[in-house]
């Protein structure tokens, strides 16, 4: 899911867990927060562009600072903040941590 934030703009863990990973992924900046207990395989939340503000092995709770947007997301006409949700190898809709709708794809550009 793509939501809009400046570069610099505060990224919060969406729910309880372990900062897991916090480096590069494809040339661009990649946080990982961990969600034990969730489910097998656990669930994990994964930000991008963000800059790690937590160090791995982080315990953060739902709301605590994980880093910045870096404003280098380069798949977005605007500056971005990508936000995934996955279990295993599976992407799933990171809404369903907040309880509410379902994730849409809009196109890139209008028709």
């Amino acid at each position: 899911m793509d939501l809009a934030a400046a570069p610099g703009t505060v990224v919060r863990a969406a729910a309880p867990g372990v900062v897991t990973f916090a480096g590069q992924v494809g040339g661009r900046p990649v946080v990982v927060v961990t969600h034990p207990g969730a489910a097998v395989p656990p669930l994990r939340t994964t930000y991008l562009p963000v800059a790690a503000s937590a160090p791995v092995g982080t315990a953060v709770a739902a709301g605590d600072p994980v880093g910045v947007v870096t404003g280098d997301a380069g798949h977005c006409p605007v500056d971005c903040l990508h936000w995934g949700l996955v279990r295993g190898d599976r992407y799933l809709d990171p809404l369903a941590l907040l309880g509410s709708g379902r994730a849409r794809l809009l196109p890139l550009s209008p028709p």
